[in-house]
C-alpha cells in the first residue's frame, strides 16, 4: 500500500477549531465532556444549536463504553449553529479509514454545496494494512488478516456517536442518515438489524445485508431471527455485476454468501413492501423499486452491469427527474443517494429523455434502453486520496 495515501488523507483533517470541537490523536473529545462544556459552559442548547463553527473537515474522538473511539465529521460553510440541519454517517469498508472513507464517497463535497453535516466513524479493528481498520461486525468473522482479538462493541458505539452529533451540532434529529460501502455496508445492516432506530434512511455501496447468513439444503439465505428492525426504513443500494469481493450473484467469503438480490428483496419484506417488485433494465444499469412499504419507506436497487468492488463515482451518473424550478440533473451514486434520502425515495427519470450532461461530453456514451440512468463512459482520473478498492473491502 502506498503510504501517501494515509498520509494525504490524515493530512486533510488539520484546521484550526474550537478546544470545545477539538479531536485528533493527541487530544479527544468525550461526548460526556461535550454535553456539559457545550450545554453548562456556554449555555447551548441540549440540541447543539447555539453557534456557529469552523467549516471543514475535522478529527473527534468520542467516549464510547470507557474507550475513547475516533471519527472525522465535516461541517458546511452554510452551517450557523441556528438552523436544524441533516446529518449523514459514512461508514469505511475493511482495511480503510474515515478520511479514506470520505474521500472515496466525497460526501464531504455534496454536504457543502447542499448544506448537512457528515460524520464518519472508525471501526474498532485493525485492518490487516497499516493504518487501516475495520468493523467488528456481530455474527460473522472478519476478512482474512483482519484480528478479532481487539474488537469493541461497535453498535454502542454508533449509538453514542449519533448521541454525541445530537448535542454538539445544530442537527434535525428526523433528518439523520448513514452510508456504508463494503464492510461499512455490512456494519450498517446489522447495526439497524439490530433494532437502532437512529436512521430515517440508509445508503449501501456493495455491502447490504439482511441478517447474519445461514445455509439450509444448500441454499444460503438471512438468517431470520438475526435482523429485526425497530422501524421500516428506506434503503437504497448499488451494487456491481463485476464485484468479486461481495458478488452480487452470492458466494464469496464466509460473511457474504446470500446474493444483493436476496437482501434487496429481504427488506422489503421487513419493510412490508408490496410483493411484486417494479424493474426498469437497461443497458448499463438496472433499476428495482419495491413499493407500497410501510410508514412511508422505500427499497430501491441499482445493480451496475460494468460496476466492480469500487464505489460508483462520477464515471457512473445518474439523472435526476426536474422538481419544480430544478433543472433535470446527472450525480453520481453519493449524490443520487443523498436525493433518495431528502425526498424519501424519489424516482429518477429514463435516461432516453434527454441528453447527458456528463463533464465530458466526447465521450459519453447514453443509455437508451430504458435504464433510469446514465452510464459516463470517460477517461476517469484516479482518486490518490482514497484507499483503492482492495483496501476498503
Amino acid at each position: 500500500m502506498d503510504t501517501h495515501l494515509l498520509t494525504e488523507g490524515i493530512a486533510m483533517t488539520t484546521s484550526t477549531v474550537p478546544n470545545r470541537l477539538r479531536g485528533g490523536k493527541t487530544v479527544g473529545l468525550l461526548a460526556t465532556a461535550i454535553f456539559s462544556f457545550l450545554g453548562l459552559a456556554e449555555g447551548a442548547s441540549a440540541s447543539g444549536c447555539g453557534e456557529a463553527l469552523p467549516a471543514g473537515r475535522h478529527d473527534l474522538s468520542i467516549q464510547s463504553d470507557g474507550i475513547e473511539r475516533s471519527a472525522v465529521y465535516f461541517i458546511p460553510s452554510a452551517y450557523d449553529g441556528k438552523r436544524k440541519l441533516p446529518l449523514v454517517f459514512d461508514f469505511h469498508g475493511s482495511n480503510s479509514h474515515p478520511d479514506g472513507q470520505m474521500n472515496r464517497s466525497r460526501w464531504d463535497e455534496v454536504a457543502e454545496r447542499e448544506g448537512f453535516i457528515v460524520m464518519a466513524l472508525q471501526g474498532s479493528l485493525d485492518g490487516s494494512v497499516p493504518g487501516t481498520h475495520a468493523w467488528n461486525v456481530p455474527g460473522v468473522n472478519p476478512l482474512p488478516g483482519v484480528s478479532r482479538g481487539n474488537g469493541l462493541d461497535e453498535g454502542q458505539f454508533i449509538a453514542d456517536a449519533v448521541e454525541t452529533a445530537k448535542k454538539s451540532f445544530c442537527v434535525d434529529p428526523a433528518r439523520i442518515y448513514a452510508s456504508g460501502y463494503s464492510g461499512g455496508g455490512r456494519m450498517l445492516s446489522q447495526y439497524v438489524c439490530d433494532g437502532h432506530g437512529d436512521f430515517a434512511a440508509a445508503g449501501f455501496v456493495m455491502g447490504l445485508r439482511a441478517g447474519y447468513p445461514e445455509q439450509e439444503d444448500g441454499v444460503w439465505r438471512p438468517l431470520k431471527t438475526s435482523c429485526q428492525p425497530a422501524k421500516p426504513i428506506s434503503i437504497i443500494a448499488f451494487s456491481g455485476l463485476k464485484d468479486h469481493v461481495n458478488p452480487f450473484a452470492g458466494g464469496g467469503k464466509p460473511y457474504w454468501q446470500y446474493g444483493g438480490e436476496v437482501a434487496v428483496k429481504r427488506w422489503a419484506e421487513l419493510n412490508g413492501c408490496d410483493d411484486r417488485a417494479l424493474t426498469d433494465k437497461g443497458e448499463a444499469v438496472t433499476v428495482t423499486t419495491y413499493p407500497g412499504c410501510r410508514a412511508g419507506a422505500s427499497v430501491m436497487s441499482y445493480v451496475i452491469a460494468d460496476a466492480t468492488h469500487d464505489w460508483p463515482g462520477r464515471n457512473i451518473r445518474f439523472r435526476l427527474a426536474s422538481t419544480g424550478e430544478d433543472a433535470i440533473r446527472e450525480v453520481d451514486a453519493t449524490g443520487r443517494m443523498w436525493d433518495f434520502f431528502r425526498s424519501a425515495g424519489g424516482e429518477l427519470m429514463a435516461a432516453s429523455s434527454a441528453k447527458a450532461t456528463c463533464t465530458d461530453t466526447t465521450t459519453t456514451a447514453t443509455n437508451n434502453k430504458g435504464g433510469q440512468g446514465t452510464a459516463c463512459r470517460q477517461p476517469v482520473k484516479p482518486d490518490l486520496s482514497a484507499p483503492g478498492a482492495s483496501e476498503g473491502l
